[in-house]
């Protein structure tokens, strides 16, 4: 038996995880990766060790106001910079009797590090803060640095206080403990790193705001206007929780600098223009090595989002054209445009058409409307979730409902969703000779109507960290296996990474907050994943030891924290062991850099083994203070 598929067992189900051995062991039927949750100043998944990224939009205040309102409203009326920086601050404006100055908020530090932080800025100006951090100090005229040791249900304001209209206050960095002289070179979080790093690959319609992209709320779309590639998300803006997500720069440097394939969405507003050249950014820019999946925007059938509004109002309404035909051509264009670019290279690039799992009319009149050839794979979801019925009998126990009940409905719900993937797959797949891979999809245990709070709250926050939602993921991947024709794995991406519990709005994140202890706080999505990427690796019976080699690079060493390893590293186990032979922490690398946290290692020396597919063992040893 493989040594990871015995450690969940031990955690889990034993019989489930023998099923699970049983069926991929070999097989490799599946290949999980995951999408990445949107920056938000609320979030719990932080990428990057500069915070500012992920700061709330501009929100302001009145000067000398007795009434002193959280915010008086008056953001759009200020002037800024190209980078989204005020002028100068304060800031007379006609509507308001009171100067304004200018304001951010992260209301959800949770997932911060607790320790030392250094707030640093550019220009003349002044900043202060509000919130539950301790011993603030301005070190210098544009440094100040304050400790969190706290910030798990904390909160932190920022003011920009005044600003110099000569030299105003831009590039304000926030940064993490101990990231002062790095954060340029290193600006992804490293404990983020290593959470994602067991993973080959990533889909970034979150980190895009593909949602309503470039629109000020969902239900505005009164604009039929199109984005000109300078429109797009900016490096130097000064966050990037915007409606235009994070720079594609951004997500470049992640694929390349982890060995990651990845997912992105074209905004469903882009103009010829920006779509031609956000095709060659990624061709000229993404290493050669790395896959690419080209999406038009993301589910736009789904009627929550300010896409399906916009296509519908100006594909179809102002075209006199049906829906959802109507919006076949702006995919065919993107389609089109991607496949001009990558014309003598689309082996780097998989085309993909969206259709929705649960009506397969729209999907047939969307597919069967596309160019034959110009896209290489439809893809649905792989989401199981409650029936309105098992909603409303769950809704009947109330308080009373339990873990068990929901698992009950949730399995009813599977079957209803194998029987719409299974005519996903007969009527356009197999037709059109094209393999299914999936964008997201997961638990999906939502109440209906969604957003409202349900009667059996708790039991729906319960089974987010109890063993029978590890054992409805083994039952769900077995069903999806059974999907998978010829040599290819089926690609299934996770929705989504890290996230919070929520009865009204779901529970998404196979992992609530990116430093989560699984041994206190269970995660058995997680856990199920991993299960599932590890039951069809390299099995680490009898290695064979060879010597230790100098291009494998282990740093720091010793550490209590954070460890390092760079080398030939791609499709390799990662292994550390105690002194008495007991595996500690194990891990598939599919890159060649992989991180490993040693932090709830007992100070005492490890043995850090790598292990290829040759069966070959590189051993280090590795300290831990």
């Amino acid at each position: 038996m493989r040594i990871t598929i015995g450690i969940f067992c031990f955690v889990f189900s034993f019989v489930f995880c023998l099923s699970l051995q049983a069926q991929l062991s070999g097989a490799c039927k599946l290949e999980l990766g995951t999408n990445l949750s949107g920056l938000v100043d609320y979030g719990t998944e932080l990428p990057f060790v500069d915070l500012m990224h992920n700061a709330r939009e501009w929100y302001t205040k009145d000067i000398g106001n007795p009434l002193d309102p959280f915010d008086s409203g008056q953001a759009d009326n200020l002037t800024y910079r190209s980078d989204g920086y005020p002028t100068h601050v304060p800031q007379e404006i006609d509507s308001s009797v009171f100067d304004q100055r200018v304001v951010t908020i992260w209301a959800i530090t949770d997932g911060w590090p607790a320790g030392e932080y250094t707030v640093l800025w550019d220009g003349t100006g002044e900043l202060s803060f509000w919130g539950g951090y301790e011993n603030l100090e301005q070190t210098s005229t544009n440094r100040i640095t304050f400790d969190f040791l706290n910030p798990l249900d904390n909160v932190l304001e920022m003011t920009i206080a005044s600003s110099d209209i000569n030299d105003p206050i831009h590039n304000i960095r926030v940064l993490m403990p101990g990231t002062e002289t790095t954060y340029e070179s290193n600006p992804f979080y490293p404990l983020w790193l290593e959470k994602l790093s067991i993973f080959p690959s990533v889909r970034f319609m979150d980190w895009g705001m593909t949602n309503s992209w470039g629109q000020t709320d969902t239900y505005t779309w009164d604009d039929p206007s199109l984005f000109a590639w300078e429109d797009r998300a900016q490096m130097n803006h000064y966050t990037w929780a915007t409606n235009k997500g994070i720079p594609y720069e951004m997500m470049i440097s992640l694929m390349n600098e982890m060995d990651l394939d990845g997912w992105i969405c074209v905004p469903h507003r882009a103009s010829d223009g920006y779509i031609q050249s956000m095709a060659e950014l990624f061709k000229e820019n993404l290493e050669t090595e790395r896959h690419l999946t080209v999406e038009y925007s993301n589910e736009i059938w789904n009627w929550i989002f300010g896409q399906t509004q916009w296509l519908n109002k100006y594909g179809c309404e102002s075209q006199n054209i049906s829906w959802p035909e109507g919006m076949v051509p702006y995919i065919q264009n993107c389609l089109d445009i991607w496949s001009n670019v990558f014309e003598n290279e689309l082996n780097r690039i998989t085309r993909v058409a969206g259709v929705q799992v649960s009506w397969q009319d729209v999907s047939n009149r969307m597919i069967n409307n596309l160019t034959a050839g110009s896209f290489d794979a439809i893809t649905p979801t792989y989401y199981f979730g409650l029936t309105e019925e098992g909603d409303a009998a769950l809704d009947v126990l109330g308080t009373n409902a339990t873990v068990a009940d929901v698992a009950f409905y949730a399995r009813q719900g599977m079957e209803l969703t194998k029987e719409w993937l299974e005519l996903q797959k007969s009527e356009l797949a197999d037709p059109l000779g094209v393999p299914m891979v999936f964008y997201e999809g997961g638990q999906h245990l939502t109440p209906h109507p969604f957003g409202e709070e349900p009667t059996y709250a708790q039991a729906l926050l319960d089974i987010q960290r109890d063993s029978s939602m590890f054992n409805m993921y083994g039952e769900w991947f077995d069903f999806l296996q059974t999907l998978q024709e010829g040599e290819k794995p089926l690609q299934l991406m996770n929705f989504s990474f890290v996230a919070g519990r929520s009865a009204r709005y779901g529970s998404w994140g196979i992992l609530e907050t990116m430093d989560q202890d699984t041994s206190s706080i269970p995660a058995p999505k997680y856990s199920a994943i991993l299960a599932a990427i590890n039951a069809c690796e390299i099995n680490l019976s009898t290695p064979l030891p060879i010597d230790d080699l100098e291009e494998y690079k282990v740093y720091p060493n010793p550490s209590n924290d954070l460890l390092t390893v760079t080398g030939d590293l791609k499709n390799s186990k990662i292994v550390v062991s105690n002194n008495q032979g007991q595996i500690v922490f194990h891990k598939k690398v599919h890159s060649n850099h992989s991180i490993i946290n040693v932090s709830n290692l007992k100070p005492g020396t490890y043995v850090l083994q790598i292990i290829n597919d040759k069966k070959q063992s590189i051993k280090k040893m590795i300290f831990v203070f």
